[in-house]
């Protein structure tokens, strides 16, 4: 099986000014959803494709209907994790999620709240059953690795 090297884990593909914070004023800014769902694809389209080899089977997320692939590393006591999806949309998701997530130790993730964060995005709102569903499938992977 064919994992991501360490050093590809701490070079993040979607730059340093990504962080939770830049993201939840950008997204905030849009008075409307589909300001915030054009911010998310565009997004997506930023963040850097897995390569072939590495979407694989074993790195499927169970529950999302796109294929989406996540790998997890733990690097001197902090969680990175990367990520790709065949959908545009997750992958803007995916974006949220790994800005969010990336670079902590596991007593900050305990302390993240993604949910209230994507009801105040108003992602369950305006997000398919399918794709909430995803979402929560990819945190919910995403947190079990951080246990």
């Amino acid at each position: 099986m064919t994992t991501p090297s360490p050093e590809s884990f701490l070079q993040s593909p979607l730059g340093s000014e990504l962080t939770q914070q830049s993201l939840d004023q950008e997204l905030s800014a849009q008075g409307h959803w589909q300001g915030r769902y054009r911010i998310l694809m565009k997004l997506g389209q930023r963040m850097d494709k897995l390569p072939g080899a590495l979407q694989q089977a074993s790195a499927e997320v169970a529950g999302c209907e796109s294929a989406t692939w996540l790998y997890h590393q733990q690097i001197d006591g902090k969680h990175y994790w990367l990520a790709d999806s065949d959908a545009r949309i997750v992958r803007g998701l995916l974006v949220l999620v790994l800005a969010a997530c990336n670079g902590k130790t596991g007593a900050q993730l305990a302390q993240l709240d993604l949910a209230g964060w994507f009801a105040a995005l108003g992602l369950a709102d305006h997000l398919s059953p399918s794709r909430s569903n995803g979402l929560n499938a990819v945190v919910q992977q995403l947190l079990a690795h951080a246990d």
